[in-house]
Formats: C-alpha cells, sequence, structure tokens
C-alpha cells in the first residue's frame, strides 16, 4: 500500500504553499454500491406505498358524488409523479446491460 501523498496548494491570501490533509483512499465501490442500492430500495418501498395510498384515496373521493374536481386533479397529478420517481428508481437499480 502507498504511503498517504501530500497535495500542496497556494492559498489565496499567502502565496506560500501550505500542506493540505493526506488523502484517502476511496471506500470500497461494492460496499457504497450495495448502500446506495439498499437506500433506493428504502425509498423505491416508501414511494410504492404513498402511491398505493394516493390510489385509495382517489377511488374514494370519486365515489361520493359532491366531489372537488380540483382536489382530485391534484391527487392525480402527485400519483402521476409518484409513479415517475418509482420509475426512475427502478431504472436506477437494474444494471445496465450492453448487448
Amino acid at each position: 500500500m502507498k504511503p498517504p501523498q501530500i497535495v500542496l496548494y497556494r492559498t489565496r491570501f499567502a502565496g506560500t504553499p501550505v500542506a493540505a490533509k493526506p488523502l484517502q483512499p476511496p471506500q470500497t465501490a461494492p460496499l457504497a454500491m450495495d448502500l446506495d442500492a439498499e437506500a433506493l430500495r428504502t425509498k423505491l418501498a416508501a414511494l410504492s406505498i404513498e402511491h398505493r395510498d394516493l390510489d385509495d384515496v382517489i377511488a374514494r373521493i370519486s365515489e361520493r358524488m359532491p366531489f372537488d374536481q380540483l382536489q382530485l386533479q391534484r391527487l392525480k397529478k402527485r400519483k402521476l409523479a409518484l409513479k415517475d420517481q418509482i420509475s426512475k428508481i427502478e431504472s436506477e437499480l437494474l444494471p445496465d446491460i450492453i448487448a
């Protein structure tokens, strides 16, 4: 293993070089990717639950005859935005396959 490197740079105020902190080796990529994927899966689960709940709320509101059309429209718009976020996260979780 190589010794840590010392980076020299000039400060804006003084013209003399100053030693910076040694560079830390990067974290292992698989560990970082696993944690990131786990966070994405957790967020995906939360978004899916919210999407399903909104679907139930929209169904209940539409069953009542005098319903607020504006409120229904806003709920549907929120549901669509959630669906877009869910699709984006799902595509990030799937590995890129080069054919």
